[in-house]
């Protein structure tokens, strides 16, 4: 497979890092480190590759429960995989987005994320978004509010909250819902993630913990979706 031209945007929830560096007897944040390395390597894979959309879950609301330390470690692995891209932002052509609420996070990340996604915002290959501090209840009640104020200040009436509107006012806005999903380290949920995106995406486990999921990996996933028939509801 030359290109991967079937389907415009595959979202993953990288799954299996700590998993990862306990099988090898390593430390938990070494499994993170790795993952985000990983991360640099497949999101270059899906540029060269072609693909236009790419969507990982980084850090969830949930997330914040996990040991003070380890918290810290995935909060310093953002900054400075954030940081290392932005010095060559420009020769990778990826476009950088994060989704999540970045108003909770530090003063210092805040300012990084925004001045990456302002340098790569005109760039042309990959959309490569980054779920951060991401839950998916979380992001709909947001729009939900944005809507109810806009019609409160009779911006909009009642019966312009169309799904095209709810969608406008997600993190997403403007881009097209995932054509896949794949989760990594064998499990089988969605864990709050794009709730609203997902609802005709086609799913896919697959049982390779996040570090060694590879850019084959990726492309056996593509021919798997090419196998699917997507019905969107239809017989």
């Amino acid at each position: 497979m030359e290109k991967i031209n079937t389907l415009n945007h595959i979202a993953i929830i990288m799954d299996g890092n700590r998993r990862w560096a306990k099988g090898k007897g390593l430390d938990p944040k070494l499994g993170h480190k790795e993952g985000a390395d990983n991360l640099e390597r497949i999101a270059k894979f899906a540029n060269e590759k072609g693909l236009k959309y790419l969507t990982v879950y980084a850090f969830s609301t949930e997330n914040w429960k996990r040991a003070e330390d380890e918290v810290k470690a995935l909060m310093f692995l953002m900054q400075s995989y954030l940081d290392s891209f932005f010095k060559r932002a420009d020769k990778s052509d990826i476009r950088i987005k994060v989704l999540g609420d970045i108003k909770k996070l530090s003063a210092g990340l805040q300012n990084t994320i925004n001045k990456v996604m302002e340098k790569t915002e005109n760039n042309e290959g990959l959309t490569l978004n980054i779920a951060f501090n991401y839950g998916g209840r979380d992001e709909i009640v947001k729009a939900v509010k944005k809507i109810a104020i806009a019609a409160k200040s009779d911006e909009i009436n009642i019966d312009d909250i169309t799904e095209e509107l709810v969608s406008n006012n997600l993190y997403t806005a403007g881009q097209p819902d995932p054509d896949l999903l794949i989760r990594t380290s064998g499990e089988m949920r969605t864990s709050n993630y794009l709730p609203w995106q997902l609802v005709y995406s086609e799913f896919l486990w697959v049982d390779k913990h996040w570090p060694d999921f590879s850019g084959e990996d990726l492309l056996l996933a593509v021919e798997e979706y090419n196998k699917r028939t997507r019905k969107f509801g239809a017989n």
